[in-house]
């Protein structure tokens, strides 16, 4: 299968910034859709933001105009890039990608992957 890996998490204080970074690995043909999710302790996990192959984004309106979302498809990975933060974005940050890679005997299969998740924390 195409596993994620994820790196980039840490402790920041409030209005700092950090990356996020996932990295998709295995005999990968092509990714399409590639998105962060999170989950914050006693809460649901939740969209944060997408990106398709064409490059085309979409947000949640929380993270709207302090998150940038990007790829690079050499390198077949996602980043987060992530301003202003506010304590409330303190969460699990989860990696998923989708597409399809190379299986035994010359054919090829969809895959659906998560990362393993980067804790990042925000203290006031």
């Amino acid at each position: 299968q195409v596993h994620l890996v994820e790196s980039g998490g840490g402790l920041v204080q409030a209005g700092g910034s950090l990356r996020l970074s996932c990295a998709a690995r295995g005999r990968i043909l092509s990714i399409n859709a590639m998105g962060w999710y999170r989950q914050a302790p006693g809460k649901q996990r939740e969209l944060v933001a997408t990106i398709t192959g064409s490059g085309n984004t979409n947000y949640a309106d929380f993270v709207k105009g302090r998150f940038t979302i990007s790829r690079d498809n050499a390198k077949n990975t996602v980043y987060l890039q992530m301003n202003t933060l506010k304590p409330e974005d303190t969460a699990v940050y989860y990696c998923n990608a989708n597409g399809t890679y190379y299986m035994g005997l010359g054919h090829v299969t969809d895959f659906g992957s998560w990362g393993q998740g980067t804790q990042v924390t925000v203290s006031s």
